[in-house]
Parts: C-alpha cells; sequence; structure tokens
C-alpha cells in the first residue's frame, strides 16, 4: 500500500488569534516591501520566531521540521502530520501543507508543494543546519538562496501598539509571579516549591486574561546561595536558608511573547558584605534606566555603565550584557541580537523598541559576598524617554524578608 507524502487535514474551527488581521497584515506588509525592494521570490521561514511572527504558531519540533512559505501571493504553512489539526487550526495563513513520516524526506516534498519554483529564496542562515543548507540547495538548484534572518530581526525590533500591549500584561503578569514567589519565601522551603508558586500564580493569570491562548512555556528560576551564580541556573531542591542570597526570575510566556522580572531577595537579613555589593548593582540599574532613550546606542549604555563597576573595582564581575529586546523569545530559541546593551552592538534605540535593564556581577564562593546580584525591569521606549512597566520594587529597602 503507497501512504501519502503529504496530506490536507481541516479539523475544527479556527482559533481565535494573538493579534489582529491588520496586524498581520501589517508584518506581511513590511516583509513583502523588503522582498521588493531586493528582488526576492519567496521566504522560507524556519524559525520557532518567525513562524509564530508571521503566522501565530507555535511549534512543537521534537525532531520534526516545520516552515512557512512566503510569496507576493500568499503564505503557506508547513506542518508535520503528529500534530493533526492543530497547526491548521492556530496558524493565520491562506494555505497548509501537512507531511507524514511515512517516507523521509518528505518535509522537503511539503516545501517543493508549497514553492514549486523559486529564482531568489530568502532563507535564515542562523537557523539552517549545513545539511539542511545542502538540501535546499538540491532542491532548488538554480536558485540563489539570500540571508533573511538579520533584516527580519530588524522589523521585529519595532513593537506594534498590539504588541506593546500584550508585553504590558506580560510585564504585569511576570509582577504576580514575584509576588507569589515572595509569599512562598520561608526557612527551609526548597527552590522547587518557591518556583512552582510562582509559575502557577502566572499561568492562572494568562489563563484569565488571553483565555484563547495555549498555556505553554512560562516558568520561573528561583536560585539560592551557590545557584546565584549562573544567570539560566535551573531550579534544585536545594533549601532556602536565611541570610544568604536569592535570585528571583520570572517568565510568563503569552503566545510565544516572552516578559521578564529578575529581583535578588534576602531571607531574615543581608550580611554587610552582601549589602555592599546589592547596592553597587543598584545603583547600575538605576543609571541605566534613566540612559534609556531614544538616539542613545546601545554600546555606549554599556560602556557608562562599566565605568561605575570600574570604580568600585568590580567590572571583571560582571557576567552578560545590561539588557536585551522583547518580543517573541525563549530560552530555547533565542532573541534578537541586534537589540543588546553590549560594547558590541551599535544599534541605536528607536520609539517603540521594548527592552530590558538587567546589570549581573557575580562573586565566587569563599570572596566576601560571594552570589549573583541581578535586577531586571522592562522599558518601552517612547518619543521623550522610556517608560518603565515593571511594578515590583527592587533593592534592599523592598526585598530582605522575614
Amino acid at each position: 500500500m503507497q501512504m501519502p507524502q503529504t496530506l490536507q487535514i481541516r479539523n475544527g474551527e479556527k482559533s481565535p488569534s494573538t493579534f489582529s488581521t491588520k496586524e498581520y497584515a501589517r508584518r506581511l506588509n513590511s516583509l513583502r516591501a523588503y522582498m521588493t525592494q531586493h528582488e526576492i521570490d519567496a521566504v522560507l521561514f524556519t524559525s520557532y520566531h518567525n513562524i509564530n511572527y508571521y503566522a501565530d504558531f507555535l511549534y512543537c519540533s521534537f525532531g520534526r521540521q516545520y516552515a512557512l512559505a512566503v510569496t507576493q501571493a500568499g503564505t503557506v504553512l508547513i506542518s508535520a502530520n503528529i500534530d493533526g489539526g492543530q497547526p491548521g487550526r492556530r496558524a493565520v495563513c491562506d494555505a497548509q501543507v501537512v507531511y507524514t513520516d511515512w517516507q523521509r524526506g518528505n518535509f522537503f516534498i511539503a516545501v517543493k508543494q508549497a514553492l514549486p519554483r523559486v529564482a531568489r529564496l530568502g532563507l535564515e542562515f542562523d537557523q539552517l543546519t549545513l545539511p539542511n543548507h545542502l538540501a535546499f540547495t538540491e532542491l532548488y538548484p538554480q536558485a540563489q538562496l539570500l540571508d533573511i534572518a538579520a533584516p527580519c530581526m530588524s522589523m521585529r525590533m519595532l513593537k506594534s501598539a498590539e504588541e506593546q500591549t500584550l508585553i504590558r500584561h506580560g510585564a504585569r503578569i511576570a509582577d504576580i509571579g514575584g509576588a507569589a514567589a515572595i509569599e512562598a519565601l520561608q526557612d527551609q522551603v526548597p527552590e522547587y516549591e518557591v518556583a512552582l508558586h510562582a509559575s502557577q500564580a502566572m499561568v492562572r493569570e494568562i489563563a484569565r486574561s488571553f483565555p484563547a491562548a495555549e498555556l505553554m512555556d512560562t516558568w520561573t528560576w528561583f536560585q539560592s546561595g551557590i545557584n546565584t551564580d549562573g544567570a539560566h541556573n535551573p531550579v534544585t531542591s536545594r533549601r532556602v536558608s536565611p541570610g544568604e542570597i536569592l535570585s528571583l526570575n520570572c517568565f510568563p510566556m503569552i503566545s510565544g511573547y516572552y516578559t521578564a522580572l529578575e529581583r535578588t531577595l534576602f531571607l531574615g537579613h543581608c550580611p554587610e558584605a552582601h549589602l555592599r555589593l546589592w547596592e553597587i548593582n543598584v545603583q547600575v540599574h538605576e543609571a541605566g534606566l534613566q540612559l534609556i532613550r531614544p538616539g542613545a546606542r546601545c554600546s555606549d549604555i554599556a560602556r557608562q555603565l562599566n565605568e561605575i563597576y570600574l570604580e568600585h573595582d568590580l567590572l571583571q564581575y560582571r557576567t552578560f550584557g545590561y539588557g536585551h529586546s522583547f518580543g517573541i523569545l525563549n530560552h530555547y530559541y533565542g532573541r534578537e541580537t541586534g537589540l543588546e546593551f553590549r560594547e558590541d552592538v551599535d544599534t541605536i534605540l528607536e520609539p517603540n523598541m521594548v527592552v530590558s535593564m538587567e546589570p549581573m556581577i557575580r562573586l565566587p564562593e569563599g570572596m566576601p559576598g560571594a552570589g549573583g546580584y541581578r535586577e531586571h525591569d522592562i522599558l518601552i521606549v517612547n518619543q521623550l524617554g522610556a517608560e518603565n512597566i515593571t511594578r515590583l520594587p527592587y533593592g534592599p529597602q523592598h526585598n530582605i524578608f522575614g
């Protein structure tokens, strides 16, 4: 029996989209204008972030490939049969091709059905493995393959009014998660219990505020003692003790849009050596908040904040850049690297960019005040400066509990 390579699956009614039809048209119109300018016949997105940005579908790879084909005539989503009708219900697209597992290579068969002929094809080079690059070269032997990743990243950096509204909700929900974590904080509580309490509070609020959204990927990192040395250290069963440094990180996810709240905390009391370092990091944080405004260069902000750490002989303990953009991002599918407060990023801030300010220093075990210190607020750049949309207080005056 010959089993099919591709299918058409229509199962159930369309789900409400995250944004309006007008918003998705705006995004595609900007992309198509770029395609016209650079004589690109079609773009084939394969990343989580761009498929979600243009089609409102966040796939679950699990070893399979997905794509969104965009031409001047329409958009085609390419998904795997294992997902049934869910991609078709969620995606904002003109058509869909579903590929099966019955034969190896059916993903590329589906791509060729969506794009039978193309002379100049835009691909995300930063998302392509070498085997996939070779496969697309063989699939379109006469075509010129062009990198579309950086231009699309630049388009995503400027957030629409609808995106900003969703991000504001995300910041509000992150504050709820932070308050829940503080509520769960007590002597000898395991890290995972604090994290679970915060994540549950955020998921419930996302469900209440966005009843049509898929509930996935919201998480909390709550770190204590030596576990605070890495910004992305996983939650463990380590138990909290009074007087040791704590790091709270709340990440609500709404339809692929990430927001964050990060705070240094102490239970019971804060030792003097820790207090000095915490106050210096808060000083850097507050200086950074004041520097975020239209016309400021990311690299210049990083260098100015370096000077404060230098004054206190702490620059060598800085762990990463001072902040980054917001939008469609996650710990497993990355972020807009062109908008980070680092010495090697010369992007100039513009109104409607959304960024974080999050300085962090880390002192190793054995030194006075050992541990990782980090504060994190979200700001929307506007015509006059920037609006801080994070509300949970930071610093020693507010975050020593019990």
